[in-house]
């Protein structure tokens, strides 16, 4: 995988010199509407740009941990192709909505299906399995960018991820000696080590942010 070409777009996303203001005035028009079950402790608008920024940024890690824990379950050809796509998603750079993104905001669409898909990932293997096969949780930093995006495009960009993930995760693949072997034989404690290196996503890109479940 393009581990180092992932890295360099988002250093570049990073640098460049229209990033924080892009990023604070998009932020700025979506405040306002921000559904009311996200909440933050501190000032919104600086705790939601801390908030993309981690999220994006921590692409690159995610997806070398997905990679190592393919290696290490021995179910590389079953994943490296779902999270190839996750690469090209963010490599590839899709239709610039407004010449007003810039920076970082110009990758969070790919930023979103790469979070994604590992997520769908996740959610299949947990349906076949009954475990998660990557030890991670990002379903409420998904439903926070979700609502940032909107409703109707991030709906898009999820049609997106359920017809590449159908496509390279068919029913067949659980069916597998491959799949049927790990099952069996790698345990919650396994997964758990081979994501030691790797920060919580949902703990560390949740801070400051809090999902109010039971609304008033």
């Amino acid at each position: 995988m393009k581990i180092a070409e992932l890295r360099e777009r988002v250093r570049a996303a990073r640098e460049d010199e229209a990033n924080d203001e892009a990023l604070r005035t998009w932020l700025e028009r979506k405040l306002p509407g921000l559904h009311r079950s996200i909440r933050t402790r501190e000032d919104a608008a600086t705790t939601l740009f801390n908030f993309i920024q981690a999220y994006v940024e921590r692409v690159p890690d995610m997806l070398e941990a997905a990679q190592a824990v393919a290696n290490n379950a021995q179910l590389r050809p079953q994943l490296i192709p779902v999270l190839k796509v996750a690469e090209e998603f963010f490599l590839e750079p899709m239709e610039v909505i407004s010449d007003t993104h810039r920076g970082l905001l110009l990758l969070l669409d790919e930023a979103y299906l790469a979070h994604r898909l590992v997520e769908e990932v996740n959610d299949r293997y947990v349906a076949h399995g009954g475990e998660s096969l990557i030890p991670m949780n990002n379903t409420r930093a998904n439903l926070i960018v979700h609502e940032l995006l909107g409703e109707d495009y991030a709906n898009r960009l999820d049609s997106a991820v359920f017809e590449a993930v159908a496509g390279l995760l068919p029913e067949t693949v659980f069916e597998s000696p491959a799949f049927l072997a790990y099952r069996e034989g790698v345990g919650e404690q396994d997964r758990l080590e081979m994501w030691r290196r790797w920060p919580n996503m949902a703990e560390e890109l949740g801070i400051g942010l809090t999902w109010r479940d039971n609304l008033q």
